[in-house]
């Protein structure tokens, strides 16, 4: 009885529950980016529909998955995907990603550093839709479903916001052109997404939130995001000027005013997370 006790500890123990939920939800998503790979090359379709097709195939199967996993091993229905609240959630990150992006671009348009060279057609915004579709589920789910939701149970919302924006922020620092500085900004959008997810309770807003934000950046206004290259895009746009407002080479997301955007909509999030009673005290304070 006190072997199957302590096995049991060691079973729900954070580190160990957020150790097996990663290994377990990264080999379903490269073994199923591997599958829709090979599938999608002996169709006849093109490059970008192929992309399109893979990114939704992926991040269903992330999805599921993660609802397959702690549905098993912590006995509980997995109300972070829930279909209540699914289109108010979708729609409401949406547009706090696309207003938030949008005014970092004006900023830079006010000061001079953007403009307009072009429109494309409407199709040059496939590629860049299956990128930050893919991306914001994964990401999504790693960070806040694993990581930070685990962390909270015990640790409490504010420590777990910290070490989840981190950890965000430091997985960030590997990518092309990204700095300290570029490497804070995105920690602070951590802090963003965390509290979208600690508001609404579930995951859909802070993917919708962070889908929004990529796709608005790259997919729409044609900037650089998060150091990679570029995309296309609905706007062909020429982008110069001080690193501080344009973010340089890693893009928009760098610069000064995406950072204090961010953090106002985070204050905002968490201060109705509060009214509303949303906020978990650690576990030693309960």
């Amino acid at each position: 009885m006190e072997t199957l006790t302590t096995k049991q500890k060691i079973f729900n123990f954070p580190v160990t529950k957020i150790i097996l939920a990663l290994l377990t939800f990264m080999a379903f998503v490269v073994i199923g980016q591997q599958i829709a790979v090979k599938l999608l090359a002996l169709t006849p379709l093109e490059k970008e529909y192929r992309n399109l097709l893979k990114g939704v195939f992926v991040s269903a199967l992330a999805i599921t998955s993660y609802i397959l996993f702690f549905k098993n091993y912590e006995k509980r229905a997995v109300t972070e995907f829930a279909v209540k609240g699914l289109s108010g959630n979708l729609i409401a990150g949406t547009i706090i990603g696309f207003v938030l992006q949008s005014l970092t671009i004006l900023v830079m348009y006010l000061n001079g550093n953007y403009s307009i060279v072009a429109v494309n057609p409407v199709s040059f915004i496939l590629i860049p839709l299956a990128v930050a579709f893919t991306i914001a589920i994964i990401e999504e789910i790693l960070v806040r479903g694993i990581v930070f939701r685990i962390i909270e149970e015990k640790l409490g919302t504010y420590i777990s916001l910290c070490v989840s924006a981190i950890i965000f922020g430091a997985l960030h620092l590997s990518n092309p052109n990204s700095n300290l500085f570029s490497g804070l900004c995105v920690t602070i959008a951590g802090f963003l997404l965390g509290a979208a997810f600690v508001y609404s309770r579930n995951l859909w807003l802070p993917i919708a939130l962070h889908f929004a934000w990529n796709f608005t950046q790259s997919g729409i206004y044609g900037a650089i995001t998060s150091g990679n290259e570029k995309t296309g895009s609905l706007i062909v746009s020429k982008i110069q000027g001080a690193t501080l407002i344009t973010g340089g080479a890693f893009g928009p997301e760098g610069s000064i005013q995406a950072t204090l955007f961010c953090l106002i909509a985070t204050i905002i999030l968490l201060a109705l997370s509060h009214k509303e009673n949303k906020i978990i005290k650690p576990y030693w304070k309960k």
